[in-house]
């Protein structure tokens, strides 16, 4: 599909090529993630941290990166934010702040080979704690400006309120970057509504389960907060089973900015554009909303004003078209 869209929804650890990964860990003598149905949060997580113990050092880091965005354009994307917790390096690539420069020294080497934006989304990991994310809070901030633009926090959301954190989004807030946190998959609608009270959301990683609260699903397209949704994910996750239930129609009908986003893609066997082919062949969605989405994913990044006005007019050509 040559729809020019953002990629807002995409963690490094989950995204690697699975070709890479066969590759790396036939080297170090590990088993190869599989992705399958995922009997609970904690056993895909069990499975994403063997993913990500693949990254091994700063060259793999490079071409893993390179790799993704090279896919990014492929699917037509203009503008990718990739998710990455520097703590899932374990050290092997320094301390925070150097494991974030690994990262971005990839992202930008490989943003102008291909010719995609590229902006990094440092998270926190909720199942570590406060500490921990005040330090990621903290690099971040550092980067605000050279790359880094926006602040998440990934894990069960059922499992940490996001008060907790109230601190560390504040810091990053004030550094001017985006709010981003994960919200509305293994919580409720009030999940959600901490999202956007308590660290001040900009935009929702899933955010599907706010249909469950009709003011909520109000007052999101009143504030035109996007929310980056991911079917495949929420189908093998067991939050919205099978993927027909998904709620995406309904929070577009409801005038809710959504974009489409594949979460880990290696772990689910999905991509961007299989995403947008599931939103039309099993969600029912039409040019018009694929279009609408493709917007949203461009009015809710952290890219530059003149990459928006030129996507955002390529979107409209091709809905013409």
């Amino acid at each position: 599909m040559d729809l020019p869209k953002a990629h807002l929804h995409l963690h490094l650890d989950g995204s690697l090529r699975r070709s890479t990964v066969e590759e790396i860990a036939l080297e170090e003598g590990r088993e190869v993630p599989r992705p399958k149905g995922y009997g609970s949060f904690e056993h895909f997580m069990d499975t994403i941290t063997a993913a990500a113990a693949c990254l091994r050092d700063e060259a793999d880091v490079r071409r893993a990166v390179h790799e993704i965005v090279e896919d990014a354009k492929a699917a037509g994307v203009v503008w990718l934010e990739l998710s990455v917790w520097p703590g899932l390096f374990q050290g092997r690539l320094g301390d925070y702040k150097a494991a974030v420069t690994a990262v971005l020294d990839a992202g930008h080497a490989a943003a102008d080979k291909l010719g995609v934006g590229f902006g990094l989304i440092a998270a926190a990991n909720r199942g570590v704690g406060l500490d921990d994310a005040i330090a990621v809070a903290a690099v971040a901030a550092e980067f605000a400006g050279d790359g880094v633009v926006g602040f998440g926090l990934d894990g069960d959301e059922a499992s940490a309120p996001a008060a907790w954190f109230a601190r560390p989004f504040e810091i990053a807030r004030d550094a001017g970057l985006l709010s981003v946190p994960h919200a509305g998959e293994n919580a409720g609608p009030e999940s959600v509504r901490d999202a956007l009270d308590v660290l001040g959301a900009d935009r929702v990683m899933h955010g599907v389960r706010s249909i469950d609260d009709p003011v909520l699903v109000e007052e999101l397209a009143a504030r035109g907060t996007t929310l980056d949704v991911c079917p495949t994910s929420n189908a093998l996750l067991g939050i919205y089973d099978p993927a027909e239930t998904n709620p995406l129609p309904k929070l577009l009908d409801a005038r809710v900015r959504c974009s489409l986003g594949a979460d880990d893609s290696l772990l689910f066997e999905t991509d961007l554009l299989r995403e947008y082919e599931i939103a039309r062949s099993d969600l029912g969605l039409g040019d018009e909303q694929l279009a609408a989405v493709a917007a949203a994913s461009i009015d809710g990044s952290a890219a530059p004003a003149e990459l928006k006005t030129a996507a955002l007019s390529s979107i409209a050509a091709w809905l013409r078209d």
